[in-house]
């Protein structure tokens, strides 16, 4: 497989970066139209971590890690490494020696579309991962393939420099050039959110905040008694 190392690529800035870290992935989906999600089987190793960087994109052939280690001297202060095969693969081709590496360069996480090991190790040292799978297969380092190249994990496609955010509930990219734009409208949804349960705390109903009574009527959903259901008398 013939392949390219792309340096320097353009990336969103990361004060943007940092103020959708303040939101989770469900709030910045929302915000952007409910898009932007990998698929549920990209799960965290870890609980309670949320984490947001620029992406550097890895390309490796299936049970081969050689590119990931291509893709170290790639990485920086901020970025997040995502990876992915050219064919389906849940080999261990991340592990602790590798987090070592990323976080000594500033790295903030991993998601990864294959596999992942020494989860523990992970844990302990603080670096937060995503995969689709957890294996103590190993791999080769024997093929070509690219880094910082568009990917695509899911049919989601992440550029290098987009905006990765995972937290317990998956993984949004966020597309760079809307990076500042989509930290506004999150900003503007948890502001909403937070007076809907404001009103949901003092007992407001969902059906009557968001309308829902007319909905439920246009749809012909009736309400009946239990005796008019049953047509049993009580």
């Amino acid at each position: 497989m013939m392949g390219v190392i792309v340096t320097d690529p353009p990336k969103a800035d990361l004060k943007d970066v940092d103020a959708l870290a303040q939101y989770g992935v469900a709030t910045v989906s929302e915000a952007m139209g409910r898009t932007g999600l990998l698929g549920p089987g990209i799960r965290p190793v870890q609980q309670g971590v949320r984490v947001a960087g620029t992406a550097v994109t890895v390309l490796s052939w299936p049970g081969d890690n050689l590119m990931i280690h291509a893709a170290v001297e790639q990485c920086g202060e901020g970025d997040i490494l995502v990876v992915t095969t050219t064919s389906p693969c849940t080999d261990g081709l991340f592990g602790e020696l590798f987090a070592t590496a990323l976080k000594q360069r500033g790295v903030r996480g991993v998601v990864t579309g294959t596999g992942i090991r020494d989860t523990q190790e992970l844990r302990d040292m603080g670096f937060a991962a995503w995969s689709r799978a957890v294996s103590s297969q190993g791999t080769v380092k024997a093929t070509g393939g690219s880094v910082n190249v568009p990917i695509a994990i899911d049919g989601q496609v992440i550029r290098p420099g987009d905006v990765i955010l995972a937290d317990d509930d998956g993984v949004v990219v966020v597309p760079r050039e809307r990076a500042a734009e989509t930290a506004v409208k999150s900003e503007a949804r948890e502001a909403k959110e937070a007076a809907t349960r404001a009103a949901f705390i003092e007992g407001q109903l969902g059906l009557d905040r968001y309308g829902l009574r007319d909905t439920l009527k246009r749809l012909g959903v009736e309400y009946r008694s239990y005796d008019e259901y049953t047509g049993e008398s009580s």
